[in-house]
């Protein structure tokens, strides 16, 4: 009977499997491979090949950075004060990427909630700058890292920590002896899934930084002009590039996705 009610699956279970596969297909096969070395070398590319890989790094950084510390206090707080927190922790993740880069606006731009407090006291412009690209990058890509985080920090041994802690180990010593390395896997995956996620970040960057080549034009923004600008070979290009990236990413997570 098992069988009989899973083979009444397979029809619509292809035809989602080809939703999700024909696209890659279709992209790999008018990938212009000759000349994907020379697209990729010309100065436009370069230019959003270099923006992208230094903003996404910075923003994957801040995100372990601001998001280890947001993950442990996730791990740590009350049901009731985690569900809140969580809340706002996921909301960047369904949020629109167009809406989040309005917010963005609203909050960081010359008049926005702080951003005009940043411009009279540093006169810190984040919109259409690099360090913008950056901020919209690190809202969208840090939650990937938060969520990731929190579940390794739970899973981790907590009698070990106490043990260490009896034994007369500091409680920054045991959380960075302790229980960081058992939480490492899940930090690594969140800081992979955090840089990924800002490596493709499109919405929300075009929203709040603008897409300025040389400043703020990233390989989802540059695919974008390409395609609007009838140059399909090198959006391909580009999307190769991202896809290259996705597969990378997937292959050094495969344990925690493609072997369970």
């Amino acid at each position: 009977m098992r069988q009989r009610a899973v083979g009444g699956l397979w029809l619509p279970a292809g035809v989602g499997l080809a939703l999700l596969v024909v696209p890659i297909i279709g992209l790999l096969q008018r990938a212009p491979w000759s000349d994907l070395p020379s697209l990729l070398g010309s100065a436009r590319l370069r230019d959003a090949l270099v923006i992208s890989a230094v903003t996404s790094a910075v923003a994957a950084g801040a995100s372990v950075l601001l998001g280890l510390p947001l993950a442990l206090a996730l791990s740590r707080c009350g049901a009731s004060l985690r569900r809140l927190l969580r809340v706002a922790v996921l909301l960047p993740m369904v949020l629109p990427p167009v809406v989040a880069g309005t917010a963005l606006l609203f909050a960081l731009g010359r008049r926005g909630l702080l951003g005009q407090w940043l411009d009279a006291t540093f006169g810190w412009s984040l919109p259409f700058s690099t360090a913008g690209v950056v901020v919209a990058a690190t809202f969208v890509a840090m939650p990937f890292f938060v969520i990731t985080a929190e579940a390794g920090l739970r899973s981790a041994d907590a009698g070990l920590v106490e043990a260490a802690r009896t034994l007369g180990a500091r409680r920054s010593v045991a959380f960075r002896r302790v229980m960081l390395p058992q939480a490492a896997p899940s930090l690594a995956a969140g800081a992979a899934l955090a840089w990924a996620r800002a490596l493709g970040e499109f919405g929300a960057t075009i929203t709040f930084a603008g897409n300025l080549r040389g400043r703020t034009q990233t390989l989802p923004l540059a695919t974008f002009e390409a395609l609007e600008a009838g140059r399909p070979a090198e959006a391909v290009a580009l999307s190769v590039v991202l896809l290259a990236v996705s597969i990378v990413v997937l292959v050094a997570l495969r344990d925690r996705w493609l072997t369970r």
